[in-house]
């Protein structure tokens, strides 16, 4: 039997501080298109909510730069 493991994607969120938050919890997603667009979708609601930066993670690993949430 074979098992086929996805890919996980999900967003680590800090604040301005860098500490990264345990709330709000973003949910995890099975690609890279689906978590960048649920950002581009969410992002004001979690600066209102505390979150200052986003940065994306890859099975654990953190991929590319960290976002800046603030609002300008």
């Amino acid at each position: 039997m074979t098992v086929t493991i996805r890919p996980r994607w999900e967003w680590a969120l800090h604040d301005d501080g860098g500490v990264r938050l345990g709330e709000p919890v973003t949910p995890v997603f099975t690609s890279q298109f689906d978590a960048e667009q649920w950002l581009g979708e969410h992002w004001r609601s979690l600066a209102g909510s505390g979150a200052a930066s986003a940065r994306l993670h890859h099975d654990g690993a953190p991929v590319g730069s960290q976002l800046d949430l603030r609002i300008p």
